[in-house]
């Protein structure tokens, strides 16, 4: 059970191109914005659609995975680590922000599909 106290698999699509960012000479840190999309009957029988956004996180060679193969629009399956941030915004207010720390990445979408959206 160790091995699943803080685990999280997520399956969406990118909602934009993700944004690199470089610390150092040899660190890459890739944020990624994903939505899931859900689909349920109401009380009234009737279909919904719900679309939940997470934000994600790749460090090192899953960043640089992320920079050469994954674009807005792609289809991923996700695992990672929940981790919550304190800080303080502009005007004084504490806040936390939750990011998933990824560990592994798997591409979903056809080559295809990707390329029609270069």
């Amino acid at each position: 059970m160790k091995a699943i106290k803080n685990k999280v698999q997520l399956v969406g699509r990118l909602g934009a191109d993700p944004e690199l960012k470089k610390y150092g000479d040899d660190k890459k840190l890739a944020s990624i914005r994903l939505a899931v999309n859900d689909r349920y009957k109401n009380q009234k029988g009737e279909w919904l659609d719900e679309t939940q956004w997470f934000t994600l996180v790749a460090w090192s060679k899953l960043a640089l995975y992320v920079e050469k193969y994954l674009t807005k629009g792609a289809e991923v399956a996700v695992e990672g680590r929940l981790v919550n941030k304190a800080f303080t915004d502009k005007l004084g207010v504490k806040r936390v922000s939750t990011e998933i720390i990824l560990n592994e990445i798997l591409i979903l979408s056809k080559q295809k599909e990707l390329d029609l959206k270069s």
